[in-house]
């Protein structure tokens, strides 16, 4: 079990000075101490040249000639369709925890699991690793298109011995020119490729003056060789200017057969060649063991970066259509700042200069110079590190040098673009739910490509439900193995223990909402002696419990027990409620106090209208099974002593136990399923630390305040709390400085991704300092043996008062709320979260421990006492 007081991450939120918090995990596992790389430079940057290949230089002529301006729009929305889905799947991953070194493998075998990530992971590895050749093939083109010796049909230096095994020779330098800048570290290749991008953009800017800044001309082309081995016919490109005839002559698709092949087009074989320059969005997720912070540089970079590319084909495409004609739509040649898209070669509008193809070479081999530090993960505990199997470990500095003779052997593989396609791996991640609290949600991209046409049935036939196979059912429970459980696919599988459902449906809703997608189920205990009855008085039960849950709306099983007390009942159901790793981990109870019980069945809309009928199945009516509320002063099932020994045997068996009180005070527009953005703005106030405890005051923020913090937050996700805002406070004790606790938690829940206001406030009576012996007493007793009734009991009133102080907090301008007689203007506290000390270990005391938690919670309105027992956060993803 895990102790009270040890907390998650080895943090310390109060006291213990010198304890510092690992931005971003950098400093954890695995991590990177040298991560320096910002936004721009690791990912903007290396995301743009790797988008911006052969594609955008070479063959956007070739696109648009063929295609026409129409089509080839419709292709670039398709492809930027399946990029976007790419893209908000990245985006969810990096945002749901810490991103540390490996980029695409490590976010998804850590979503996914190592299986399929280690699948998906050596495709794109090999992809990427085998991708730098095709952009090396590419620069070779372009510098022998301008340098080579055997070229023709243009002036400048033809220097270049050409043929295949020049060819290979110029690739290789290349090669190892680029795998150099890789194996020196990530600063030079940052400024590598930064000097790049500035020579792409200066280039990019001359391509789009030349639109403008020269006028009609026809262009030769470069012959290409025939089929056996004679030159075609020489070709020309018309540059027309901007020319309204033009643009409605290119508007539809004209397919020919390529320049180069001699095979006709069609829309896949150019929508092939175009998404090519659609790829490399990962480019900057590869970098993510060198980002100072990865989790917002790789959503922000690529997302700006797709954004730019897109806005630029865009605008080539148009500038393209507007001033080139057909002649030549089949070329697929090289091109030079002053360009001609549309005639398929990007043809010279002016005299060559050694400069244009010196600047095309650079900026073709930079998508190679990107694709290579992909190959590059560091496996962590999932996969052994790279080079295991060859001998000694290889040290970082030399992975770079194995990784670059993989592209010189020139293997292509047909999963290049695997990942990026429909139903390729990086779908999955989008759709899985395994992660809590992504800052990033996709939930439209979540619901494309996922579902399953259902059989087709005559018109107007009545088909019930299909419910899943059994066998299916058990293979994904089965699956649920509790031995393979970890933090981050933690959700909360709650119990709740029902006496009357008539005085408990605002809490059976609002543990609904709690439940986030988890296990939610309904327990009742039946107080009798099976030997002493004919029959089993449980069964007949359950047909009204199951109508209750369809009238209440809400997603839970019922589960009922008989037993000779609530508490052994309780017991029971804690222990066999669920089925294999869907087993409640939490159990929630109703407030033990004096407040008589309401009767919600007459005010609430689902069943104050059919609350006298008789329920599905011919199960009993709701009115007879459920009686009217407990009258005030009448006995009860429960005694005040075997309450709290059910909340200690909750904690015995390592759950989680939250108690409710004031909730019937819940408006129920806040209870129900419909979005409540028009609902008037509240609070949720959580106050994560022990209000009980005066040692010290409450210096950690331990698993169960870090429960509770989580609780909290999941609440705010349901649609109708949206509009709740969370406040969290942090109480000061007698040695901590104003200021440090808040920042060092405002640092702590950026690592845990949760939105909240955080607010110091003086701690009050009992903040004394603590005696040795007081630190040395047992950590789980939640008031010290020196303490008497009378102390504890001011204690736990001046707890309270504290708690009501900052419910009014920021009303009419005043801390402490409006003055008597005003009413409120500002939000309102609509639910506080309150840490539920352990009860104590001697049963004797357990009255005055429930005693101390009416005091504390008096007055406070809806209010929910937690206690976790279990880690339920995690920085790493």
């Amino acid at each position: 079990m895990a102790s009270e007081n040890s907390p998650l991450l080895a943090y310390r939120l109060l006291g213990e000075e010198g304890v510092s918090f690992p931005p971003n995990g950098a400093g954890g596992p695995g991590g990177s101490p040298a991560r320096r790389l910002s936004t721009f430079l690791g990912v903007v940057v290396p995301t743009v040249l790797s988008m911006f290949g052969i594609v955008v230089f070479m063959r956007i002529g070739f696109v648009v000639g063929h295609a026409g301006l129409l089509q080839a729009l419709a292709m670039l929305l398709v492809a930027y369709f399946i990029l976007a889905l790419t893209v908000l799947s990245v985006c969810a991953i990096a945002t749901n925890g810490a991103v540390r070194g490996g980029g695409a493998y490590f976010m998804i075998s850590r979503t996914l699991g190592p299986e399929v990530g280690g699948s998906i992971g050596l495709m794109f590895y090999l992809a990427n690793v085998c991708g730098c050749a095709v952009c090396l093939l590419g620069l070779v083109e372009a510098v022998l298109d301008d340098f080579g010796a055997d070229a023709s049909g243009a002036s400048g230096l033809r220097v270049l011995p050409q043929g295949y095994g020049w060819s290979l020779l110029y690739g290789s330098l290349l090669l190892g020119l680029v795998g150099g800048v890789c194996t020196l570290g990530a600063g030079l290749y940052a400024r590598a490729s930064f000097l790049t991008f500035l020579l792409v953009s200066g280039s990019l800017a001359s391509v789009l003056v030349s639109f403008v800044a020269v006028g009609p001309r026809d262009i030769p082309l470069t012959p290409r060789p025939g089929p056996n081995g004679s030159s075609l016919p020489l070709q020309f490109g018309h540059f027309t200017g901007f020319n309204s005839s033009t643009l409605k002559a290119n508007l539809g698709a004209g397919y020919a057969k390529d320049y180069t092949t001699g095979t006709l087009m069609t829309f896949a074989s150019v929508f092939a060649v175009l998404f090519n320059g659609c790829t490399g969005i990962m480019a900057g997720a590869n970098m993510s063991g060198e980002l100072k912070d990865p989790s917002r540089a790789i959503p922000l970079g690529t997302i700006v970066a797709v954004a730019y590319t897109f806005f630029i084909y865009i605008l080539l495409f148009f500038l393209s259509s507007f001033t080139c004609d057909r002649s030549g739509p089949g070329s697929g040649q090289s091109g030079d700042p002053w360009w001609e898209p549309l005639g398929g070669r990007a043809v010279l509008l002016g005299p060559r200069t050694a400069g244009a193809a010196g600047w095309e070479a650079e900026h073709t081999g930079s998508r190679g110079h990107c694709l290579l530090p992909g190959g590059l993960c560091r496996c962590g505990p999932v996969l052994p590190e790279p080079g295991v199997g060859l001998g000694p470990q290889l040290p970082p500095h030399l992975q770079p040098v194995l990784l670059a003779h993989l592209p010189a052997g020139r293997r292509f593989l047909p999963a290049h673009d695997v990942p990026d396609q429909p139903g390729g791996g990086r779908w999955l991640p989008t759709a899985h739910g395994a992660a809590l609290r992504p800052a990033h949600r996709p939930w439209w991209a979540q619901q494309l490509g996922l579902r399953q046409p259902g059989p087709a049935f005559p018109p107007g036939t009545e088909v019930p439900a299909p419910a899943p196979p059994t066998p299916q059912v058990r293979k994904y429970l089965l699956r649920l193995d509790v031995r393979k459980e970890h933090v981050k696919f933690w959700r909360p599988q709650l119990l709740l223990l029902v006496g009357n459902p008539r005085g408990a449906l605002p809490l059976l809703r609002l543990a609904n909402q709690l439940k986030k997608g988890g296990l939610y189920v309904l327990g009742h205990v039946t107080l009798g002696d099976l030997d002493c009855l004919p029959s089993d008085p449980v069964q007949p039960q359950y047909g009204a419990w199951l109508s209750l849950v369809d009238r209440a709306q809400v997603k839970a099983f019922v589960d009922l027990t008989l037993s000779l007390s609530v508490r052994q009942g309780a017991q029971h159901l804690l222990r066999i409620s669920g089925l294999g790793g869907m087993k409640p981990n939490t159990l929630v109870l109703g407030f033990y106090d004096d407040t008589p019980p309401q009767d919600h069945f007459l005010t609430d809309p689902a069943f104050c209208e059919q609350a006298d009928a008789p329920s599905e199945g011919g199960a009993p009516a709701l009115s007879t099974l459920f009686p009217p509320p407990r009258a005030p002063g009448s006995p009860r099932a429960l005694s005040p002593q075997d309450y709290v020994a059910t909340v200690v045997d909750a904690l015995k068996m390592n759950k989680n136990v939250v108690l409710a009180r004031g909730c019937g005070a819940l408006p129920p527009e806040r209870l129900s399923r419909a979005a409540g953005g028009s609902l008037r703005p509240h609070h949720m106030d959580v106050w994560p630390l022990n209000l009980l405890r005066p040692r010290g005051g409450p210096g950690y923020v331990d698993v169960c305040g870090l429960f509770l913090l989580q609780m909290a937050t999941i609440l705010g996700m349901v649609p109708a709390w949206h509009s709740a805002r969370l406040r969290i406070f942090l109480c000061l004790g007698p040695r901590e400085a104003p200021g440090a606790a808040e920042g060092r938690l405002r640092a702590l829940l950026s690592q845990l991704r949760i939105r909240a206001e955080v607010h110091e406030v003086p701690w009050g009576q009992g903040a004394a300092e603590p005696t040795q012996e007081e630190e040395e007493e047992e950590e789980g007793d939640f008031v010290n043996s020196s303490l008497g009734d009378a102390e504890a009991e001011a204690l736990a009133g001046s707890a309270n008062a504290l708690v009501r102080a900052q419910q009014g907090r920021g009303q009419m301008g005043s801390p402490g709320g409006p003055e008597r007689g005003e009413a409120p203007t500002g939000p309102t506290t609509a639910l506080t979260f309150l840490y539920l000390p352990r009860p104590p270990a001697d049963p004797a005391r357990y009255p005055r421990y429930l005693g101390l938690l009416e005091t504390l919670t008096r007055d406070l309105g809806p209010t929910l006492l937690v206690h976790g027992v279990t880690p339920v956060t995690c920085t790493d993803i």
